[in-house]
């Protein structure tokens, strides 16, 4: 059934939904917060309601424009289309390849690594196994920011590589990632987090945050 109302189906500690959730309110695009509760015994996200939303029981999934949108990079690229300004892409074509390049590195070279569903086929170990592979990022992270990086992650205005690494910055501090070795990618991180965009869009601040969760 078509609807003009915007709905996004989030975990409030996913990355990926996260992400999506700065997007939105970056771009001042009002919706309604779905929560999926991947802590639920067998994940609300394996259920076969949610798997008629999305059937790779994943978050997130966007419901924009009479259409059911998933996979955060997906998911931002459209939105960027939809409502250009502001934007969270360069106008050149250099620019936008630099910022894709930066978001990858954290979608596909880290933020796998420490997904649930990977961690519960590790099993014991999985908490050194996540922080390996997230300082083994780190390094080659900090190294492109230190080429690429003004205030923000690519020079000095907000662009899609900062959607990524806010949330990705949440679980380094989960496992314990001596972050002094990171020094650009922590000033970045800090000249974020005070934006109104992404107060909003932080984990603290969604409605199945669960009370005292560490």
């Amino acid at each position: 059934m078509m609807t003009n109302k915007v709905i996004l189906y989030s975990f409030f500690r996913s990355s990926a939904s996260w992400r999506v959730r700065i997007a939105l309110a970056f771009k001042e695009i009002k919706y309604e917060y779905r929560a999926v509760n991947l802590f639920q015994d067998g994940g609300q996200q394996n259920s076969e309601e949610y798997k008629r939303v999305n059937p790779m029981g994943q978050v997130p999934a966007l419901i924009i424009d009479g259409h059911t949108l998933t996979q955060s990079v997906s998911i931002i690229e459209y939105l960027e289309e939809r409502n250009p300004d502001p934007p969270l892409l360069p106008k050149d074509k250099y620019g936008r390849a630099q910022v894709r390049a930066l978001s990858e590195i954290i979608n596909s070279g880290i933020q796998p690594y420490q997904n649930l569903s990977v961690l519960d086929k590790v099993g014991k170990g999985k908490d050194e196994w996540a922080k390996s592979f997230i300082e083994k990022g780190y390094h080659g992270l900090e190294t492109f920011l230190k080429q690429t990086s003004g205030k923000y992650s690519y020079g000095n205005t907000v662009t899609m590589a900062d959607l990524f690494l806010v949330p990705q910055m949440f679980a380094a501090k989960r496992y314990k990632v001596n972050m002094e070795q990171f020094p650009t990618i922590s000033q970045v991180y800090d000249s974020l987090i005070v934006l109104p965009a992404f107060k909003a869009a932080d984990a603290v601040n969604q409605p199945d945050m669960p009370p005292n969760f560490q």
